[in-house]
């Protein structure tokens, strides 16, 4: 599935073409995704104004004017691409679509910017995996998919004391508990396994152990702390990792893939300057991990 940068990178890829614009027309050409599709789903949405685009965790949430909120989830396959009557009057060049069988486009969103420039938003999921369902007014927060999400990754909150915090006396492996969803929101395997060896820390380490008795944090949490934040930001920069044929919102190429560092890079050497180690796969909780023996402890 997308990770955190992939969904981000389509919400700013969105953002242009829908923060502002008023949803002229819905099309709805299914009754379901892996959900079905709320009640009255595109006449509620019909003549809204979509006041803003967000992100949680790996969620796309379109706020409305009344309050209504849209939480929308890519699944294995979805995407969105944006279309135009003229061609030059969007940013981008739509030459890296991800699928173009229009059996595959289950909704489309027809908007209509405040200096009338028409677009159609256009969500085409092949294997039906994602979902789109309403968050009531006032109540996002309280949302069974949103309420019980932990912190964000992407900011300077996430820091070593608030790790420590979180992972004091746990003896999971520190891989399980930095992908619990209600300790911290959105990281998934990819970039894990990537902070992890940037801050030199193995996946099966026990993740109390970066915490001190007291629980202040150790130097581990705070090089694991910069490591996350890090990875994500570098990831974002670079459009999304891209992974099969994950495109952003404007069909442009991700390309964060090409800087992994042991992520699908099994029986490589570990790029570590000065390391002479050999990058390994196990699995833990079904999910392949990647890192490098010999420099994460």
């Amino acid at each position: 599935m997308p990770e955190l940068p992939e969904v981000e990178t389509v919400r700013r890829g969105l953002q242009p073409f829908m923060e502002g614009a008023t949803i002229a027309r819905v099309e709805q050409r299914r009754a379901d995704l892996r959900f079905p599709f709320p009640d009255r789903f595109a006449e509620r949405l019909t003549g809204r104004t979509i006041a803003s685009l967000e992100r949680r965790a790996k969620y796309l949430i379109m706020h409305m004017d009344d309050g209504l909120g849209l939480i929308s989830h890519l699944g294995m396959s979805g995407s969105y691409r944006i279309e135009q009557d003229h061609a030059d009057t969007a940013p981008g060049v739509f030459h890296h679509d991800r699928s173009r069988n229009t059996t595959h486009d289950h909704v489309v969103i027809h908007v209509e910017s405040a200096d009338r420039i028409r677009s159609r938003i256009i969500y085409n999921d092949p294997r039906r995996f994602g979902f789109m369902l309403f968050a009531e007014p006032g109540g996002l927060n309280t949302h069974k998919l949103i309420r019980d999400l932990g912190i964000e990754p992407t900011g300077n909150r996430l820091d070593g004391t608030l790790l420590a915090t979180l992972f004091a006396a746990r003896n999971a492996p520190l891989k399980a508990a930095l992908l619990d969803q209600k300790l911290i929101a959105g990281l998934g395997n990819i970039y894990v396994c990537e902070a992890l060896w940037r801050a030199g820390l193995s996946p099966l380490r026990a993740a109390g152990t970066i915490a001190e008795e007291n629980g202040d944090p150790t130097p581990m949490a705070d090089r694991l702390a910069t490591s996350i934040r890090s990875v994500i930001a570098d990831a974002i920069a670079a459009g999304g990792s891209s992974l099969k044929d994950y495109r952003q919102a404007d069909g442009e190429l991700g390309y964060f893939q090409h800087s992994f560092s042991v992520y699908d890079r099994e029986g490589e050497p570990c790029p570590r300057p000065a390391c002479d180690g050999t990058i390994a796969r196990i699995v833990q909780s079904g999910r392949s991990t990647f890192f490098c023996p010999i420099c994460q402890h």
